[in-house]
């Protein structure tokens, strides 16, 4: 398969100086198209910043990070946003939904920011809430759904556009048990159709969905199995 994600030898140092924190401490991973990695850690071990430089939301402060090729590590907020359309869909644990819009809404919403034509967005949003079994809620708000279905009207804006890697942040923290399994039973179906899916989670029962763990502590690589 071929290398997505590589990631060399980069750290993330903040407060530089005599009370510096490093984030990340010279981490290398590598990601190949197709894969399923959850990434755990406890809160402080370094799986935030982690995500934000796999997710092109930060830069690291030394090292390199080549994402499809491209070196993203030193680009402009603006290169970095452009590459975030283009390349990764989020999936974040507080839904991140508008509450005055429908689903449908929600879902259209990036893509009328990325410049889609309103009946190509409409296409693929419908697609999208279809493929997450919201077919039947398409005109409903927030407010009238329950946490998992505001998290699958997340999911179906992730994958809208396709992009290539999907990138789930703490995806059932909000979620009760049976809500949980739902969502990852959907993140694991993508993830058979071909995308890239990348987990961050500090829950070993979560973690243990994926094919492959990575263990981040105190901002290093502890294991990768």
């Amino acid at each position: 398969m071929a290398k997505l994600v590589d990631v060399i030898d980069v750290s993330k140092i903040y407060n530089p100086g005599e009370n510096e924190v490093r984030a990340l401490d010279h981490v290398s991973l590598s990601i190949s198209t197709g894969e399923f990695v959850a990434i755990i850690g406890q809160s402080g071990s370094g799986k935030s910043t982690l995500m934000n430089m796999l997710g092109c939301l930060d830069t690291p402060t030394s090292g390199t990070y080549m994402l499809h090729g491209m070196d993203v590590s030193h680009m402009s907020d603006n290169e970095q946003s452009d590459v975030r359309n283009r390349e990764i869909g989020f999936i974040f644990q507080g839904f991140n939904l508008i509450q005055s819009l429908t689903a449908l809404e929600n879902v259209e919403l990036p893509l009328i920011y990325r410049g889609v034509s309103r009946k190509e967005r409409e296409k693929l949003s419908v697609t999208a809430l279809s493929r997450v079994g919201l077919a039947n809620r398409m005109d409903h708000r927030p407010s009238e759904m329950s946490g998992g279905q505001q998290q699958r009207v997340a999911i179906a804006r992730a994958i809208a556009q396709a992009p290539p890697i999907l990138l789930a942040d703490e995806p059932t923290g909000n979620l009760d048990s049976a809500s949980s399994r739902e969502i990852i039973q959907i993140i694991k179906e993508l993830h058979r159709e071909g995308r890239t899916v990348i987990l961050i989670t500090h829950d070993p029962g979560i973690a243990a969905q994926a094919p492959r763990v990575i263990t981040i502590s105190d901002g290093r690589i502890i294991s990768d199995q």
